[in-house]
């Protein structure tokens, strides 16, 4: 890999960054469910993400009493960026401090900007976790592996949004889930699916059975945890028979039994000559392996790749 790839899709081993990836986790958590308390219910609960943007991760711009908000983790000058309409905003530095510290600072900004929010005080979808204003075990921050994950979801996110171009049916933004920390990309067939009867630590059963209420095939990049190094996956919901048998590119890419979905390592796809084709490699086959053995109609569903400048072309009615 020569230097230039090597900035742009940067090593991510977990060992080195574990301590931070954890509690920036948590930090992510407390900023994401300022935007839930305030943003009005959309379906599959796309309105709580957070978004890939120019110097890190974004809630976008929320929905005030007064007006709005956008808060912002900025990984190229380390803080947290608190910007309202009126013009007024309030900076956080991201340095060393507990999960708990940063809450309070974070509660303390927005009530000097005149923002009176609550949040439910229990993490989701960790098992065991501990509440935000009690948590003093998760206080670390490295700049320097802050910056590469970052650097990381810059390149996932426009791959995953070159994928996005090649379908014509409902399909989700790419967006970060704060609760699972995973960058994500959704397809729909258009059917209903069974009601969801899994669930997850800290989420009520409803919002888990809303967000799978329809058939899905989905991709994401997780940046690692669990033992597990960072990783790219991609599942169906409802899982459709042969879907796990079905052979997917690259050469890397399996099938986890116990996750229940494929898994293709990030260090798979950095240390590729191409990390574009192998990543979209990934995405299509294993999409292609959910479309197929569900049986969507990908006549209607599927178009040609997106192309800077060029509009998308149309064929004649019946042709």
């Amino acid at each position: 890999m020569n230097a230039d790839m090597a900035e742009q899709w940067p090593a991510l081993p977990l060992e080195q960054w574990r301590a931070t990836c954890e509690t920036l986790h948590l930090w992510t958590q407390v900023v994401g469910k300022v935007r839930l308390a305030l943003t009005p219910w959309l379906n599959h609960s796309w309105h709580v993400t957070l978004y890939v943007d120019a110097r890190g991760l974004t809630t976008s711009p929320i929905p005030t009493p007064h007006g709005g908000c956008e808060i912002r983790f900025d990984f190229i000058a380390h803080v947290v960026d608190i910007e309202t309409t009126d013009g007024t905003g309030r900076q956080i530095p991201l340095v060393t401090q507990s999960v708990a510290d940063f809450h309070e600072r974070l509660m303390s900004a927005l009530r000097e900007l005149g923002i009176s929010v609550a949040i439910d005080d229990l993490p989701c979808e960790i098992a065991g976790a501990i509440p935000f204003t009690l948590d003093r075990e998760h206080a670390s921050y490295d700049p320097d592996y802050a910056n590469c994950f970052w650097r990381v979801l810059l390149q996932v996110d426009r791959v995953f949004k070159q994928f996005r171009t090649g379908f014509l049916g409902k399909c989700s933004p790419v967006h970060f889930f704060w609760g699972s920390f995973d960058l994500a990309v959704t397809r729909f067939s258009g059917r209903r699916a069974p009601r969801f009867s899994g669930g997850a630590p800290g989420v009520a059963q409803e919002v888990m059975q809303e967000a799978y209420s329809h058939e899905v095939s989905s991709a994401g990049f997780w940046p690692g945890g669990g033992g597990v190094d960072a990783s790219f996956y991609s599942y169906a919901y409802p899982v459709p028979r042969g879907f796990s048998a079905v052979r997917v590119q690259p050469d890397g890419a399996r099938f986890d039994d116990a996750l229940g979905e494929f898994i293709l390592p990030y260090e798979t796809v950095r240390s590729a000559r191409d990390p574009d084709a192998v990543l979209l490699a990934f995405l299509e086959t294993t999409y292609g392996a959910a479309a197929e053995t569900a049986g969507w109609n990908r006549v209607e569903l599927e178009c040609s790749p997106g192309v800077a400048g060029a509009c998308r072309k149309i064929e004649a009615s019946g042709s």
